[in-house]
C-alpha cells in the first residue's frame, strides 16, 4: 500500500504516514461517487442541510482538537488556526441559509397556457483538489455548497493538509453524509492526476497558477465545469490623507497573517511619497512587534513556512531585490536549525524590475515603493499579470471609489485588506483564475439550469 509521510514544518519530524491511494482507489471512489449521487440528489434538501447542521456542530465541539492538527502539518500558528475554524461558522450558515433560494425553481414567464420555468440541477460528481494553507475555508468553499445542492464530492485535499482533509471527511460522515457521497484522496500529485482522469462532471481547484494551468490542460477538450482560484500579487495603495499609524498596522497584519501565506496576503504596498517615511517607520516598528515561534503558543504571530521548497524562493526575491537597490529593513533571512522558518522581511526602495513586486511570494517578504501620486500608483497596481485583490487607504471614499474603479482586481478593499466575505463572491482576473466561490453565485455554480417549457393541453 503507498504511503504518505507528513512532516511537522516547525521542527522537520515526522508526524505520520498515512495510507494513500493509487489509480485503482481513485477509479474505485469514482465509481462509487457516480452510483451514489442520483439517490443523494434526491434526498431533501432539508435532509442534507441537517447533515451540514450536525457537521457544524462537530466543529464546534472539537475546535481546539482540529486546531492543533492544522498547526502541526502546517505550521499555522494556532490562534490563526483557532480563528479559521471559528471562521467557518458563518460560511456554514451563510450556505445553510441561502442554499434554498439560490437553487429554488425560477418561473419567468405565464402566459396563454405556456409557463417557463428555470430549475437548478446538480452538476453530478465533483472534484476538489483543494489547498493547504486554509484547509478548512478552501475545502468547505467548495465541499459544503456542493453537497447542499445534491452532488457528490471526490475531495482530494493537499498532501500539506491531508490530517485536516481526512478530519473534515470524518466529521461529514459522521453528520450523516454516505460515505460514497464524499470521499477524501489522500496523495500527491499522481493522485490529483488520476482524480482528473476520472469523468468527472466538475474540476474545482485552488493552488498555485502553475498547477492551475496543467489542471486546464488535463481536463481541455472535456467542456466540464473548471473553476480555478489561483494566486494573487495583490496591491494596496496607501494616499498621502490617511492616519498612518493606522494604515501601516493593518497593512502589516495584512501581509504578515498566517505568516504571508494566503493568496490575498498583501503582497505589494504603495505610498505617496508626501506619508512614505512616516508609513514605513510604524510598518517596520509593527513587523517588528510580531513574534516568531513555536507555531502551537498562543503568542507566536510568524509560524512555520509550509512548504520547505518555498524558502528559496523567498531567499532568492530578497537578494534580487537588494542586488537591485532595495533598502532591506528588517528581517531577510532564513532562520538556521530545524523547520523551515523565514523571519518577516520588510524590503523599501523596491520598483518593478525586482522579482519581489512582480512574482507571488507567498511568505512574510513584503516590498514598499514610493509613488508620486494616484495615477502612477493605479498604473503599478495595475501592472501585474495577476488580479485577485487591491485595496486603496484613504479617508476620501470618492477618492476611493475612483481608484478602485480603475483596478483590475476580483476584490477590492476601502481601508481595509485581506478581508473574505461570504456574502461576496470570491473570484480573480488574469492568472488569478477563472470562476469563483462564495456568495450566491458560488452556490448556483454547483448546479447547471435546466429549461422546462410547459403548454397546458
Amino acid at each position: 500500500m503507498n504511503r504518505l509521510p507528513v512532516h511537522n514544518p516547525a521542527t522537520g519530524e515526522l508526524i505520520t504516514e498515512l495510507p494513500a491511494d493509487d489509480e485503482a482507489s481513485v477509479q474505485a471512489r469514482y465509481t462509487a461517487a457516480r452510483a451514489s449521487q442520483p439517490a443523494w440528489a434526491a434526498t431533501p434538501l432539508a435532509e442534507r442541510k441537517a447533515c451540514i447542521e450536525r457537521f457544524r456542530g462537530a466543529v464546534v465541539r472539537e475546535t481546539n482538537s482540529l486546531a492543533a492538527t492544522m498547526t502541526r502539518e502546517t505550521g499555522k500558528p494556532i490562534r490563526m488556526s483557532r480563528n479559521e475554524l471559528t471562521g467557518l461558522l458563518p460560511r456554514i450558515d451563510f450556505f445553510l441559509g441561502m442554499v434554498e433560494p439560490v437553487i429554488a425553481p425560477e418561473q419567468v414567464f405565464d402566459e396563454a397556457g405556456t409557463r417557463e420555468v428555470i430549475q437548478h440541477e446538480p452538476l453530478g460528481v465533483v472534484a476538489n483538489i483543494s489547498a493547504w494553507n486554509y484547509p478548512w475555508f478552501v475545502g468547505c468553499n467548495v465541499i459544503l455548497p456542493a453537497l447542499l445542492t445534491g452532488n457528490s464530492v471526490l475531495y482530494k485535499p493537499s498532501e500539506y493538509a491531508a490530517m485536516t482533509g481526512l478530519e473534515i471527511t470524518r466529521l461529514l460522515h459522521e453528520a450523516g453524509v454516505p460515505k460514497d457521497v464524499v470521499a477524501c484522496l489522500v496523495g500527491a500529485g499522481p493522485v490529483g492526476s488520476a482524480l482528473l482522469a476520472q469523468p468527472v462532471d466538475g474540476v474545482f481547484f485552488t493552488g498555485s497558477h502553475a498547477t492551475g494551468r496543467r489542471i486546464a490542460q488535463a481536463v481541455q477538450g472535456r467542456f466540464i465545469k473548471l473553476q480555478l482560484e489561483l494566486g494573487g500579487k495583490d496591491p494596496s495603495y496607501v494616499c498621502d490623507d490617511v492616519d498612518v499609524r493606522a494604515a501601516a498596522e493593518s497593512l502589516a497584519d495584512g501581509a504578515m497573517y498566517n505568516t504571508g501565506q494566503s493568496c490575498c496576503s498583501v503582497e505589494r504596498i504603495y505610498v505617496h511619497d508626501k506619508v512614505h517615511d512616516e508609513f514605513v517607520q510604524a510598518f517596520v516598528d509593527t513587523v517588528n512587534g510580531y513574534r516568531l515561534g513555536d507555531p502551537m503558543a498562543d503568542d507566536t504571530y510568524i509560524g512555520a513556512i509550509t512548504r520547505a521548497p518555498q524558502l528559496e524562493v523567498l531567499q532568492s526575491q530578497v537578494d534580487d531585490a537588494v542586488v537591485k537597490g532595495a533598502r532591506l529593513l528588517t528581517g531577510g533571512h532564513r532562520k538556521p536549525g530545524p523547520g523551515n522558518w523565514f523571519e518577516a522581511t520588510v524590503l523599501a526602495d523596491v520598483d518593478h524590475r525586482m522579482e519581489l513586486m512582480r512574482e507571488e511570494s507567498f511568505g512574510p517578504v513584503i516590498g514598499i515603493q514610493k509613488v508620486s501620486g494616484d495615477e502612477e500608483a493605479v498604473r503599478l497596481m495595475n501592472d501585474t499579470r495577476y488580479g485577485l485583490t487591491a485595496g486603496v487607504y484613504t479617508r476620501d471614499e470618492t477618492r476611493a471609489k475612483r481608484l478602485l474603479s480603475q483596478l483590475r482586481a476580483g476584490s477590492v478593499y476601502w481601508n481595509c485588506c485581506d478581508r473574505v466575505s461570504p456574502r461576496l463572491p470570491w473570484s480573480g482576473v488574469g492568472d488569478s483564475g477563472v470562476g469563483l466561490t462564495l456568495s450566491s453565485y458560488g452556490i448556483q455554480t454547483f448546479t447547471r439550469p435546466k429549461a422546462w417549457h410547459l403548454r397546458s393541453a
